[in-house]
């Protein structure tokens, strides 16, 4: 049975999904949102008309990346969730780091460069919708429109330094790691790996100007990239390759050395968020089942925080908690000697009270749409 994925090359989201699907062995086509039946047969019943997007061989519509790994996890055993308490929570970690907190410099390396970057994404952009006479100012308003999402992230002229001393410093840290193994936590894909790739592919792995910079500066990472879209292993430089996630829910300390520097900034940004969000709702009248907005539509609901002593304000979103509610759940699953643990290497890495900042009202994905509960 094939399944249709709704979805571009250059989809940051994009990359989440068709990664899992082809990691997994699930057959599928891919088609561009721009094919005739998008709109006329899938939009309908994904209320958003974002990608990906699939649409099951028995006809069932799923929207968001999250939701079709989900859809598929939930059918299939949960193969790349791991089961030990440690791994489980790491690999949560790093797929909200991927959904919500690389979106900074994904977004900075794709549209603050034209020079190298210009050319190679007006083809796409372009050739994402079909012939039409308004093709061309429909090219120019999306792009517009995307690099306007890049000062939302909170990068402007007095910001960009940082960000970009910010994602180098991940960048060689994680080269370090994939030098040693093929994956995060080892020797086959967790759910991690797929949210990491989202921002690292399409974006960070692809433009030409961070691409660049990862093939030579990073090239293990760019090695992870190319093995993370391909449905077998990929890991022949590894004499010694194993099978499996490592044993005895060992967490390698390359990897906690990843997350120190994602902390940085990771924490006191969801930290803000959840303080702005909140206050949006103790002043809102939000009824059970309203959607939850990417962005909440209030120009006083923003996350200002500090990094490195440079203030960032950015849009405060509500689905990096959806994200971050599915660690917390995690956690919370676990005996109280397990969550001592993992507690002791969140404290090691500086990711201490992450797992405890939550927003005033739950979230879930209903009907393909995220929804205050």
């Amino acid at each position: 049975m094939t399944h249709s994925l709704y979805a571009i090359p250059h989809s940051l989201y994009s990359g989440r999904a068709r990664s899992y699907l082809i990691k997994n062995g699930i057959p599928f086509q891919e088609f561009s949102c721009g094919h005739e039946s998008f709109k006329a047969e899938i939009l309908p019943e994904a209320k958003l008309a974002t990608i990906p997007t699939l649409r099951t061989a028995e006809g069932q519509v799923i929207r968001d990346g999250a939701a079709i790994i989900e859809y598929f996890e939930a059918a299939n055993g949960r193969p790349c969730r791991p089961k030990t308490p440690r791994q489980q929570i790491v690999s949560g970690l790093f797929d909200l780091t991927g959904a919500e907190g690389l979106l900074r410099p994904a977004m900075h390396y794709r549209w603050n460069f034209p020079e190298e970057n210009l050319s190679f994404l007006y083809y796409h952009f372009y050739h994402s919708q079909r012939e039409h006479p308004e093709r061309e100012a429909k090219t120019q308003y999306m792009m517009d429109k995307m690099r306007y999402a890049a000062m939302i992230f909170g990068v402007n002229d007095e910001s960009q330094a940082l960000v970009e001393a910010l994602y180098l410093d991940f960048l060689l840290a994680l080269d370090k790691h994939f030098e040693l193994y093929p994956y995060l936590l080892g020797w086959r894909p967790c759910i991690g790996d797929f949210g990491l790739l989202a921002p690292l592919f399409a974006h960070l792995g692809r433009d030409p100007k961070p691409l660049q910079m990862m093939q030579q500066q990073a090239v293990h990472v760019y090695r992870w990239v190319e093995r993370m879209n391909r449905p077998y292993q990929d890991a022949s430089e590894h004499y010694a390759a194993g099978a499996d996630y490592l044993a005895d829910d060992e967490i390698p300390e390359t990897l906690l050395a990843v997350l120190s520097i994602i902390a940085e900034d990771l924490l006191p940004e969801t930290r803000a968020a959840a303080e702005s969000i909140n206050l949006w709702l103790g002043a809102n009248s939000v009824a059970s089942g309203d959607r939850a907005s990417r962005y909440l539509g209030q120009s006083e609901c923003k996350a200002s925080f500090v990094v490195r002593g440079q203030q960032f304000q950015t849009g405060a979103q509500p689905y990096r908690f959806f994200q971050l509610q599915i660690v917390q759940d995690a956690y919370q699953a676990r005996a109280e000697k397990e969550r001592r643990d993992i507690d002791a290497m969140l404290d090691s890495c500086g990711l201490q009270g992450l797992l405890e900042i939550k927003l005033e009202r739950r979230l879930e994905q209903r009907d393909n749409l995220e929804v205050w509960i």
